[in-house]
């Protein structure tokens, strides 16, 4: 048995097809995605209805991202949040043309199943953005901050090179876990194509949104799986690249 954690995905289902091929996913596996499925290449519908029927077939955890939440408003209530229609919005909605109203209730009821973080059995926390409380993320206060926060990886990144675990300098948050999953802030801006470690922390967003690629990370061998970068495998669209 095997588990998984796979980045944000932001409507790209051919890189999670072939994602999935090269990790060679196999029933008894588990596969942890920490959020945003849609909003920026022209398949998110299409993601949304491939994730569902992974699921009956493999152990799934879905994690809420804030474009989830934007993407579950409008589907609830026909609510087009201006920043959501910038960034990645309009292609969703586009995306959705030919989908039946059955089909979107049913990719509703998806949203609203999503857990905003998941505890496995051995104290690895994932979450999409992150949390302020020390106290850990059941005594997070603002939930908002669990797909908006990019304190705790920043923290993480500033803190990395001048702590030890048994310094009193180690930051309260991240003792409350053996390891922390989390997407949401691109490594790419780091100037990393591939998944990011700071202390207790790995950042498995990648920047497939944009110019970067699809990533997955077996959680006991810390082998990383990726797809091609996006603009390759949708050579005719720009995907988050506005400019």
């Amino acid at each position: 048995m095997r588990t998984f954690a796979v980045g944000d995905i932001h409507g790209g289902l051919k890189a999670l097809i072939q994602l999935l091929n090269k990790m060679e996913v196999k029933d008894e596996d588990t596969l942890v995605f920490v959020g945003d499925y849609v909003d920026g290449w022209s398949e998110s519908a299409q993601v949304i209805q491939f994730l569902i029927e992974l699921s009956q077939k493999i152990n799934c955890v879905f994690i809420k991202g804030n474009h989830d939440v934007w993407c579950e408003d409008w589907l609830r209530d026909n609510d087009v949040n201006p920043t959501w229609y910038m960034h990645g919005g309009k292609e969703t909605m586009e995306s959705y043309e030919g989908f039946s109203d059955e089909q979107k209730k049913e990719h509703l009821e998806f949203f609203q199943n999503m857990p905003l973080y998941y505890i496995d059995n051995e104290n690895r926390l994932f979450v999409h953005a992150g949390f302020t409380s020390m106290h850990g993320i059941e005594k997070e206060v603002f939930k908002t901050s669990l797909y908006f926060d990019r304190t705790l990886w920043e923290m993480a990144l500033t803190m990395d090179k001048r702590i030890k675990e048994n310094s009193k300098l180690y930051p309260n948050r991240l003792k409350q876990y053996k390891e922390i999953y989390i997407g949401h802030t691109p490594t790419i801006n780091f100037e990393s194509e591939i998944p990011m470690n700071a202390i207790n922390v790995w950042n498995i967003d990648t920047g497939a949104a944009f110019t970067g690629k699809l990533s997955a990370i077996n959680l006991n061998t810390k082998d990383v799986f990726q797809s091609d970068n996006l603009p390759v495998l949708y050579p005719n669209e720009k995907g988050r690249n506005k400019n």
